[in-house]
């Protein structure tokens, strides 16, 4: 056996097997954008009074503290900590949690999504400390920014058979 030939059909192996890794990487995250897409304009078949724990307690079971909205389907949560600190960056998310009445007996959910990350300076190699002002935390703020994911696990949650004909919608499309 020639030994060219064999290092050849490896290469070539590994390039079509990495190639089957990447499509089967891109259909599953193109079958995933669908979901999510669906989700952010699902509307239930329950009145907002029904969905809305469940809306809720999504939040909770991810640890985020929930603070009820002036209005009666909003709410909005207390920064968390999703990041360990660091001084290159720790980084902190809260959401803003908002139901519709979309007719009688219908409902939607929108989640928004903010997320910042507070970083300190560095300290001094030349043994000084750094002045108080340079170390205090400098945060970087983000727009909120719609949460689909979120919004697909609460469609799963709420109302299953509806993810299910998603799910087989979106195999068949992928």
């Amino acid at each position: 056996m020639n030994p060219l030939k064999s290092s050849s059909r490896a290469a070539a192996l590994l390039v079509v097997s990495a190639l089957a890794l990447a499509f089967t990487g891109c259909a599953a995250r193109r079958q995933q954008q669908f979901l999510e897409d669906k989700a952010q304009v699902h509307v239930y078949r329950k009145p907002i009074a029904e969905v809305w724990p469940d809306a809720l307690s999504l939040l909770k079971d991810k640890g985020f503290s929930v603070m009820k909205g002036q209005e009666g389907f909003e709410a909005q949560t207390e920064w968390l900590q999703t990041s360990a600190p660091s001084s290159l960056g720790t980084s902190f998310a809260r959401y803003l949690v908002r139901g519709y009445e979309r007719g009688p007996g219908q409902s939607a959910v929108e989640y928004r999504r903010q997320e910042r990350s507070e970083s300190r300076s560095a300290d001094n190699t030349d043994g000084r400390t750094n002045d108080p002002m340079e170390t205090s935390p400098k945060a970087n703020s983000s727009q909120m920014v719609r949460d689909s994911a979120l919004e697909w696990e609460l469609l799963q949650k709420v109302d299953p058979d509806a993810a299910t004909a998603l799910k087989a919608e979106a195999t068949k499309a992928g």
